[in-house]
């Protein structure tokens, strides 16, 4: 009996963490993109997979502006499902096109509470861009032969690669030209590259693989790393 209650409690967890659960059965308090509650916030984000209603009350101004559109189901692994279109976030321009709503909270949390805090601390400027490679692509995982056969985040629009950023003085930030480094852009950098692991599950820098050396791989999956 405690086996199967364990089994059963652990299955529980599973379901709220990875958003399999219907709203209807997650007793949990909206999603404050002001003032997260840290203890479930993972879980609150992961909901808003399955809650088109709370996603649209969750993701509003004044810290992102997002338009819900239209599904593409997913097929042989790609696809989309209550994905929104993003034209910014924690007071940046973001031009993205197609975003789950989770990675889209994410996202906006990240800047807010993350790298616009460091931005004015570490360079005394805000940021009012983003810069970016990609959403969506209907394709395998890159740069890592134990899971080249494996569908990425980004063929159900679940995942973002940021390139760069651009300041309230007009220069341009490059995750790629500027990482490495112990000047003020660097150590702001690899700040907000840490942070992103408060709200993403995946998050992946220069210091992982080659193939990320000129971006950041943010992404809300099922798996947990960051690197």
């Amino acid at each position: 009996m405690t086996a199967i209650l364990m089994f059963t409690a652990f299955a529980i967890v599973i379901a709220f963490e990875r958003g399999w659960l219907h709203p209807t059965y997650i007793p949990l308090p909206q999603l404050n993109l002001a003032a997260p509650n840290r203890l479930l916030l993972d879980w609150q984000i992961a909901r808003l997979a399955n809650d088109p209603a709370q996603c649209s009350a969750v993701l509003r101004p004044p810290y992102v502006v997002a338009a819900r559109i239209t599904d593409q189901p997913i097929a042989n692994g790609c696809g989309w499902v209550g994905a929104v279109k993003l034209s910014s976030v924690g007071k940046a321009r973001l031009t993205a096109d197609q975003l789950s709503c989770p990675a889209a909270a994410a996202v906006t949390l990240w800047m807010t509470h993350i790298v616009q805090p460091a931005a004015h601390e570490i360079l005394g400027k805000s940021v009012t861009a983003i810069h970016h490679l990609g959403t969506y692509a209907c394709r395998n995982i890159n740069g890592n032969a134990k899971w080249r056969e494996a569908r990425s985040q980004h063929a159900t629009a679940n995942a973002l690669d940021i390139s760069g950023f651009t300041l309230s003085d007009g220069r341009t930030i490059s995750v790629f030209k500027h990482w490495s480094g112990n000047d003020e852009i660097a150590r702001f950098l690899q700040r907000i590259h840490l942070g992103a692991c408060q709200y993403f599950r995946v998050a992946l820098g220069p210091g992982y693989n080659a193939s990320h050396r000129d971006h950041f791989h943010y992404d809300r999956g099922a798996y947990r790393t960051c690197r």
